[in-house]
């Protein structure tokens, strides 16, 4: 089928902030070096009539934006360096941080808070916010931002990436064209920046080819499963505690969090590692359960919650990022793994490799080269930034935590003490999915059942409840976006070997075990999908594949 062309200079996939601190910094750098041309204070050709596009799948910019988030602003205070006059749209200043463990009715605050949660001179802040006022800062500097275009494969020429063709609309759920379909257009690019955000499926495609991902470290994960509740009492802004213990215990990496805000709203959740063994493990019950802790229970009286949402958390650290070129290609942010696990921040990190792939693609431009030999000095530029001393300082932590919960507290801070390194350097570490143990090594304790909690929908929500509230909604007469390899592995081994983790894991009710003539079966209600990508991390069997829907489809995220 012919597919009408788009010809760009950059294209940058995903508008989160690691794409759009590439394009804004990318766009400063060719208007100061046109000045300088133009005055003649430089030598050389003006970068003149070039197209730099940010391309986003969500229904609007930062409708698919999730995060606590506490921003660390060391790198957006230098990416407006030279846009004046600007100031990010922070909530709150860190007034308070505390650790607090949990038992079951109890919490004891740290009388000390470990220095990597220490978050005094950092703010509280909705990521989707942030998007939006960076994505309007770069069209106002003359990017173009284009959100419901999914880019849903990479183009080649030989083995260098070409550009990214943009998800067809209008068929149906049999693969029929609809009367209002249209063909997706091929975006052609001199350079594609990858910032789809963690487990991006344009990465996974390009990692498959280009091989790209590292030989000894794979990347793990951890979702993040977050409500907003509006306080009945006024609360003060900018107080930020995390919580171990209940509900999680000590059997599996994880903790709580509760963040507030102003107008007296207030951010909370958990976050589970998502290398457990329990095949029954359900973060979204593990986040009702942990608001019926006294602790929190107290906080939310009488409030409401207003949204809901979930995420995938690239935690794998310094050795499980990619290779972050290829020829036309370079990979930013969740994408490439920069996020710092042990001080649960990725923001200003995301934002830092952004700028050093302007800066690279920017060199490639001077030079009229977008091969790796110029695109390598992207992570050359990172070898040498802040960004990777960060990383590197906590390079094993995460995996310190695939033994057990002492193990790894023991060993971290032993990397503390030795500025990363530990006992072991590289720690060994084992993908995800690969730990979760079958349901005859895992059988449901009493206290599992008894701790089940019971949805009053007014503090404990089910997941229908809560993906309302995150607003998602998808073109239902359309191909289903999540692609099953094997249902006989489905409705027959998973069963029996594990119990179907999907309607666990799943924080949204995607996917769903009926009973019919032939015995069980899964219903996949996609619909519901938040784009969390657990289920791509998690199977056992590695046999679903999350594919982008329709452009468009998926939550709407307003403040999250």
């Amino acid at each position: 089928m012919g597919r009408e062309q788009l010809a760009v200079d950059v294209l940058f996939v995903g508008a989160g902030p690691a794409s759009l601190g590439a394009a804004l910094h990318l766009s400063r750098l060719i208007r100061e070096h046109n000045e300088a041309v133009d005055l003649g204070r430089k030598s050389g050709r003006s970068l003149a009539d070039l197209t730099l596009l940010v391309i986003e799948k969500g229904k609007e910019i930062g409708s698919h934006a999730l995060s606590g988030a506490v921003i660390d602003p060391r790198a957006l205070d230098e990416l407006l360096e030279g846009f004046e006059d600007q100031e990010p749209p922070y909530d709150s200043a860190v007034t308070d941080d505390a650790l607090y463990f949990l038992t079951g009715n109890h919490a004891f605050r740290s009388p000390v808070t470990p220095p990597p949660l220490k978050n005094h001179g950092l703010y509280v802040a909705s990521l989707g916010k942030v998007i939006r006022w960076m994505a309007e800062l770069c069209e106002e500097n003359g990017v173009d931002v284009y959100p419901e275009f999914p880019g849903v494969k990479l183009l080649y020429e030989g083995n260098a990436v070409s550009g990214v063709r943009i998800g067809d609309k209008g068929i149906d759920r049999k693969g029929k064209r609809k009367g209002n379909f249209e063909s997706g257009i091929d975006v052609l690019a001199k350079v594609t920046v990858l910032g789809e955000g963690p487990r991006g499926s344009l990465l996974r495609q390009a990692e498959s080819r280009l091989k790209l991902s590292p030989k000894s470290a794979a990347q793990i994960y951890s979702i993040g499963v977050k409500e907003i509740w509006q306080a009945a009492a006024d609360i003060p802004a900018g107080q930020v505690y995390h919580t171990l213990g209940f509900p999680l215990g000590i059997q599996e990496f994880g903790g709580g969090f509760l963040y507030t805000r102003k107008e007296n709203l207030i951010d909370l959740g958990v976050v589970v590692g998502l290398d457990y063994q329990n095949p029954r493990l359900d973060p979204h019950r593990l986040l009702q359960q942990f608001k019926m802790h006294p602790f929190v229970r107290e906080m939310l009286e009488g409030g409401k919650a207003i949204s809901y949402g979930a995420k995938a958390i690239p935690e794998g650290g310094y050795y499980s990022m990619p290779r972050l070129f290829a020829d036309g290609l370079l990979i930013v942010g969740d994408s490439a793994g920069f996020l710092n696990g042990q001080r649960l921040k990725g923001i200003h990190l995301a934002i830092k490799s952004g700028m050093l792939a302007a800066e690279t693609i920017f060199e490639a431009l001077i030079q009229d080269n977008f091969s790796q030999s110029t695109l390598k000095g992207y992570a050359e530029r990172f070898e040498s930034s802040w960004a990777r001393e960060e990383l590197w300082k906590v390079r094993n932590f995460r995996q310190a935590y695939q033994k057990s919960f002492w193990s790894g507290i023991i060993h971290t801070g032993l990397q503390f003490l030795t500025r990363g390194r530990g006992v072991r350097d590289p720690f060994p570490i084992m993908a995800g999915h690969r730990r979760m143990r079958r349901l005859e090594e895992y059988p449901e304790t009493d206290d599992e059942q008894r701790s089940r909690p019971r949805f009053d929908s007014r503090l404990t929500f089910d997941k229908l409840t809560d993906v309302y509230l995150s607003d998602t909604a998808h073109e239902e007469d359309q191909p289903c976006h999540l692609k099953i390899l094997d249902l006989d592995i489905c409705h027959n081994r998973c069963t029996q070997e594990y119990g179907n983790p999907c309607q666990y894991f799943c924080p949204a009710h995607v996917y769903e075990m009926v009973t019919r003539q032939n015995g069980p079966a899964l219903q996949l209600n996609f619909s519901n999908c938040v784009h969390c990508k657990t289920c791509d991390i998690m199977d056992p069997y590695e046999i679903i594949v999350w594919t982008p829907p329709e452009g468009g489809g998926g939550p709407n995220y307003k403040n999250m």
